[in-house]
């Protein structure tokens, strides 16, 4: 067992007072939203909402994307994030010449992925969403990236996640725990996702966690787990690199919950080595000449640096140092258990439809 992941766990507890504080803070926000004393905004348009309760990695940007594949071939469709940790204020809309820096990593990677679509950062969501309809009017649903707590807005559809091997109904608030949202908010979400489940699970774990989490009567529950692709080199990106048993991997990663990557590449590869950073960290030469250092130090024939498609946005700016650099980036995405993947499809397609069919029978 980890000596450190003790540690600090026996560090949180000893802050359970300003848990308690912060508790008693969302609790008496909620309560002033419920009351209608401060007031959400509702938009005459199919809103989509991504979000969880709790901080770290639930697998928010792969669901936003699993939205985008489903949606994009049959309504004209836009994401609009907060832009964690970039270096602008406000609104912006993401065009050719944008970077990391300017919108930040999750919604750059929206952008580099599918740039058929609209891509939008803004902090003040109720004053961004007019402002993308004004300055793309043939959108026809927006999906809103980690807003379910930000309460500003009432989106039409909301979608909580929670990671399985930390069910929000097993969590307390910060700092003690990882929840920033009181429990009971679940009951605000039309469909709650279990995500990076086993592959394998039970249909009895699957029942446990449903009277766990207890769905009201409105509610759809559904089980992902985590699917990883072929990995692509960061500047050729036709150049696919097959995992095998005999790979040593130089890990570079700076994402909330690196865990399941880590598992996976336990048992996938044959060594593989961390070089860890912050969540959302800012990449400089510096980082980069560690990196190569690193790497340089692995002295096997099959060996290559991996690291995510968030990550993959914050490093391409080195392009130059890298398109020789056998570097590759790691896609993943959800895969519904249960054989559940048309159900929940067709919740997403029918609320976009029927949504523009009652505003136009209106």
């Amino acid at each position: 067992m980890n000596f450190n992941t003790i540690f600090l766990k026996s560090f949180r507890v000893l802050l359970l007072p300003f848990a308690l504080v912060y508790g008693l803070i969302v609790i008496i926000r909620n309560w002033l939203y419920d009351k209608n004393y401060l007031k959400s905004a509702k938009f005459n348009f199919p809103l989509i909402c991504v979000g969880n309760l709790a901080v770290g990695g639930t697998g928010k940007s792969p669901m936003v994307e699993y939205l985008v594949r489903l949606l994009k071939p049959h309504f004209k469709t836009a994401t609009l994030s907060r832009g964690y940790k970039r270096r602008t204020k406000g609104y912006a809309l993401a065009n050719e010449n944008t970077t990391a820096l300017e919108i930040g990593d999750e919604p750059m990677q929206f952008h580099v992925k599918f740039p058929d679509i609209t891509v939008a950062v803004g902090e003040e969501r109720m004053v961004a969403i007019p402002q993308m309809l004004h300055d793309k009017s043939d959108l026809q649903v927006i999906v809103l990236d980690d807003a379910f707590q930000h309460r500003v807005v009432n989106a039409g559809l909301n979608i909580l996640l929670t990671d399985y091997s930390n069910i929000y109904t097993q969590d307390i608030f910060l700092p003690t725990g990882d929840l920033r949202d009181e429990k009971k908010s679940a009951k605000r979400a039309d469909i709650i996702i279990v995500t990076k489940c086993p592959a394998n699970i039970t249909q009895d774990k699957k029942y446990t966690l449903l009277r766990s989490i207890k769905p009201k009567q409105h509610q759809r529950v559904f089980f992902t787990t985590i699917d990883y692709g072929t990995p692509y080199h960061i500047y050729n990106k036709q150049d696919e690199w097959i995992l095998t048993s005999n790979d040593e991997v130089l890990l570079v990663c700076g994402i909330a919950n690196p865990k399941p990557l880590k598992e996976y590449l336990l048992n996938t590869v044959h060594t593989y080595y961390q070089k860890d950073y912050s969540d959302h960290h800012i990449f400089n030469i510096d980082d980069l000449n560690e990196i190569k250092e690193r790497f340089n130090k692995i002295h096997v024939g099959r060996k290559l640096i991996l690291t995510t498609e968030k990550d993959a946005v914050r490093l391409i700016k080195f392009s130059e140092e890298l398109k020789d650099i056998p570097m590759y980036v790691l896609p993943v995405k959800h895969t519904f258990l249960f054989d559940d993947t048309e159900v929940f499809d067709n919740l997403i397609l029918d609320y976009v439809q029927n949504f523009k069919l009652e505003i136009h029978e209106a």
